[in-house]
């Protein structure tokens, strides 16, 4: 049998437990950054996530890590939420996050622009669709967009406190 990948196990063993709490697992890393190894784990719910939340994954997963033993090299465990300004890789954040600030890091220039920022209108057709003040509505192939991510505007915060 072919030895399963780390974020194949650590999904495995995570899904089924966060469930229960309200909990979803955005994202597993496994990367090797200089001479260390790093597990990361990203989870998300509607609320946010607080440091008990990440505890409680962290203390879990650990222990299952620690019995079943299936990664050989040293790592360090990060258990995280995806922060403010996230990035949006999964259909249904696309959908959760409409109408919000996003900034797509592409490729390709698009019209003379690497960087585009605007609105999200949604995911169509495998397309990242997004009202742009200069270019107007913009679909760009997803495969075009090597990432997306939540902006977060703080002028719109200071006049959200205003009034």
């Amino acid at each position: 049998m072919k030895k399963k990948r780390v974020v194949d196990v650590v999904d495995d063993i995570l899904t089924p437990y966060i469930g229960q709490f309200g909990l979803e697992l955005v994202d597993v890393e496994f990367v090797k950054e200089g001479p260390y190894r790093y597990l990361r784990v990203t989870i998300d719910k509607e609320d946010a996530v607080t440091l008990d939340d990440c505890q409680l994954v962290s203390q879990y997963l650990n222990k299952k890590l620690d019995a079943s033993d299936p990664i050989e090299e040293q790592y360090f465990l990060e258990v995280t939420s995806p922060g403010i300004e996230r990035t949006l890789k999964k259909d249904k954040e696309f959908e959760r996050f409409k109408d919000s600030k996003v900034q797509l890091k592409l490729f390709q220039p698009f019209e003379g622009q690497k960087m585009i920022i605007g609105k999200l209108i949604g995911l169509v057709d495998d397309h990242i669709v997004i009202e742009n003040e200069a270019l107007g509505r913009v679909e760009i192939s997803r495969s075009k967009v090597a990432l997306t991510k939540l902006v977060v505007d703080f002028d719109d915060i200071e006049e959200e406190g205003e009034q």
